[in-house]
C-alpha cells in the first residue's frame, strides 16, 4: 500500500497544505479535521481508503501556513464552505469531517446536497441540534460549552493557551496524539489566533440556511466526549431525512479518528460502500 502523498492545493491566494492517497479516477473523499489538528489526524484513513477512494485531507484555512489570512472575518462559516468545495473538485464528493470539520460538513451538506455524496460527521452533531442542546435548561452542553467564550477573547486566550493550558485542555480532554507536537504547531507565528479565529466568526450564519440533510450520513458519537454531550447527539437524527446511521461509541474520548482508527475505518468503509 502506497502510502499518502504531501500536495500543495492553490485557492487563489491561499496554499493549503494536503495529503493525498488512492487512484484518481477514484470517488473522491474529502476529510476535514478540526480544533487544534491538522490533516496528519487522517492517515489511517488516508490508507484504508486508498483501495477504491481519492482521499484528500488538507490541513484547513489557519492551519496551512500558507493559507493564513488576518482578521476574524476571513474565518467566518462560507470562507471554509468554500475552501472544501474548491479542493473536493467539481464532481460530487463523499466528506468526512471531525470537530470543526465536522461542522463544516453539515453545512456542505445542507447548503450544497448536489455537490455532496455522503456526508460523515464524528463529535459535533448537526448544529440546529447542538443549538438546541445549548438552550435546554437542564442539558449540560451549555457548560460543556464554556470552552467557547474563553476563545473567544482575543489576545486572553492566546496568552492563556500558549502558557500552558492547551496542553493540559488536551491532556484533560483524553487527547492520544503526541500534546507536545500539538503545542509546537499551534506555537508558530499566528498559529493559534487563525485557528481561534474559527470561534470568533460564529455568528447567525452558522444556522441561516441549514435545514434537514438530504444525502446520506453516518453521525459517530463517543460517550467519553467531554465537549459534545448526549442530548444534542440524540437529536440530530431529527434534522436528517435521507438515510441515516447513528454509531455510539462508548467510553471512547472526542479524539474519535486517533483514538480508534480500526473501527472508524471499519464504520466509515460499511457507510460508503453502502452508497
Amino acid at each position: 500500500m502506497r502510502p499518502p502523498i504531501d500536495q500543495t492545493i492553490r485557492i487563489g491566494e491561499l496554499v493549503f497544505d494536503a495529503q493525498v492517497a488512492g487512484p484518481e479516477d477514484g470517488e473522491v473523499v474529502l476529510l476535514l479535521h478540526g480544533f487544534p489538528q491538522s490533516s496528519a489526524i487522517w492517515r489511517p484513513q488516508l490508507e484504508a481508503l486508498a483501495a477504491g477512494y481519492r482521499a484528500v485531507a488538507f490541513d484547513q484555512r489557519g492551519y496551512s501556513p500558507g493559507a493564513r489570512p488576518e482578521g476574524v472575518e476571513n474565518y467566518r462559516i462560507d470562507h471554509l464552505i468554500d475552501d472544501a468545495l474548491a479542493v473536493g473538485g467539481d464532481a460530487p464528493f463523499h466528506v468526512v469531517g471531525h470537530d470543526w470539520g465536522a461542522a463544516v460538513a453539515w453545512h456542505l451538506a445542507g447548503r450544497h446536497p448536489g455537490r455532496i455524496r455522503s456526508l460523515t460527521a464524528l463529535s459535533v452533531p448537526h448544529p440546529i441540534a447542538f443549538a438546541t442542546a445549548l438552550a435546554l435548561p437542564l442539558a449540560d452542553q451549555r457548560q460543556r460549552s464554556t470552552y467557547i467564550a474563553f476563545f473567544r477573547q482575543t489576545d486572553v486566550a492566546e496568552e492563556a493557551l500558549l502558557a500552558g493550558g492547551l496542553a493540559a485542555m488536551l491532556t484533560a480532554s483524553g487527547y492520544p496524539g503526541d500534546v507536545d507536537e500539538r503545542v509546537r504547531a499551534m506555537s508558530q507565528p499566528g498559529a493559534l489566533t487563525a485557528a481561534l479565529n474559527w470561534y470568533r466568526a460564529i455568528d447567525l450564519n452558522l444556522l441561516r440556511g441549514l435545514g434537514s440533510i438530504s444525502v446520506p450520513t453516518m453521525y459517530v458519537w463517543s460517550t467519553g466526549d467531554i465537549a459534545l454531550g448526549r442530548e444534542g447527539a440524540e437529536a440530530t437524527g431529527r434534522h436528517v431525512d435521507g438515510a441515516y446511521r447513528f454509531h455510539v461509541l462508548t467510553a471512547v474520548s472526542h479524539w474519535i479518528p486517533e483514538e480508534v482508527p480500526e473501527t472508524l475505518n471499519r464504520l466509515l468503509l460499511e457507510h460508503l460502500e453502502s452508497q
